[in-house]
């Protein structure tokens, strides 16, 4: 027998403790992407927390900071910002409720720099009015902004103009007009943001639960 030979060959303890290593060293990235990915959604959640509690002065500093970002594709979860008045966060919660659930982009074109968006209303979610979307200049600042435009395909919302720029990966804010009025700011969450939101007020609702007992 080659004594040479069975002293370069692996005994199963070095075997299996290569394999260990080699499985740590493949699941750390993993593991490290999955804590950023959450890192990120808690931020997303924080940060829309903080603008429900903004004048809308302060809202509209943020707004002009941003850039316009890629226009959302699919689903979204809006959020009705009421800008300093009573009660901002019932306000949010009851529109939400009761009223206006965010927005659905589809039908884009080859390069994806326009569509169509529908809104998410009522309690039901209905999808109904329907408006265009395509960059342009802003009415705010005049910079290049995502205009949601309904002004011919809604007789209902003909005079409203909305404009969305993305603070944060998946995470818009938007300012509202009626005619050349501002009325209104809103957040609109991809699928993304919109789910890990959910999770983490299911999660704060377990910690409280837990606590009681």
């Amino acid at each position: 027998m080659n004594t040479q030979a069975i002293a370069q060959k692996p005994t199963e303890t070095q075997t299996l403790a290569g394999t260990r290593k080699l499985k740590a060293n493949t699941a750390a990235p993993a593991i490290s992407a999955g804590k950023a990915k959450r890192a990120s959604r808690s931020g997303a959640q924080s940060t829309l927390d903080s603008w429900i509690s903004m004048s809308r002065s302060e809202l509209d500093e943020v707004y002009k900071k941003a850039k316009p970002g890629a226009i959302p594709q699919g689903s979204t979860r809006g959020t009705a910002i009421l800008g300093k008045g009573m009660m901002p966060r019932l306000f949010s919660k009851a529109a939400r409720s009761i009223a206006w659930q965010g927005k659905v982009f589809d039908l884009f074109a080859p390069d994806f720099s326009s569509g169509v968006v529908v809104n998410k209303i009522l309690p039901v979610g209905l999808h109904s009015i329907v408006a265009k979307t395509y960059r342009g200049e802003s009415w705010m600042d005049g910079k290049d902004t995502i205009i949601i435009d309904y002004s011919d395909t809604s007789i209902l919302a003909r005079q409203i103009r909305d404009e969305i720029r993305e603070v944060e990966p998946g995470l818009y804010l938007g300012k509202v007009w009626w005619g050349k009025t501002r009325i209104l700011d809103f957040a609109l969450e991809t699928s993304d943001q919109s789910d890990a939101a959910q999770a983490i007020k299911n999660s704060a609702t377990r910690k409280a639960a837990t606590k009681k007992r």
